[in-house]
């Protein structure tokens, strides 16, 4: 199974990627990605928070990848995620606040 980064342009996305060296990690980011970075599938193009469907949006990504954890960058983003963790969790993915220290 998977985790996915949140905050795919930022350095700390980066970072985190490289302390999971034995679990596949994808990087994903709402902020206007490189199209061939999406394409190759090095990242995942994620809905904005401000998007009434966040939440089904980044549900959806999640089961589409096999995803069981998500870092979340963005403050807003955690928030968001957190509201609905009980959902997540009934799919067996974790929410968890990837943004202390930055």
């Amino acid at each position: 199974m998977s985790i996915l980064i949140t905050g795919a342009l930022s350095a700390k996305a980066h970072q985190l990627k490289q302390q999971f060296t034995d679990s596949e990690v994808l990087l994903g980011d709402f902020e206007e990605l490189p199209i061939f970075m999406v394409q190759s599938g090095k990242m995942l193009k994620l809905p904005a928070p401000k998007s009434a469907a966040y939440l089904h949006e980044m549900l959806a990504i999640c089961l589409d990848n096999g995803v069981t954890r998500v870092l979340a960058l963005n403050v807003q983003e955690f928030q968001l995620l957190s509201e609905a963790v009980q959902l997540f969790d009934e799919y067996g993915i974790q929410i968890e606040r990837g943004y202390d220290g930055l």
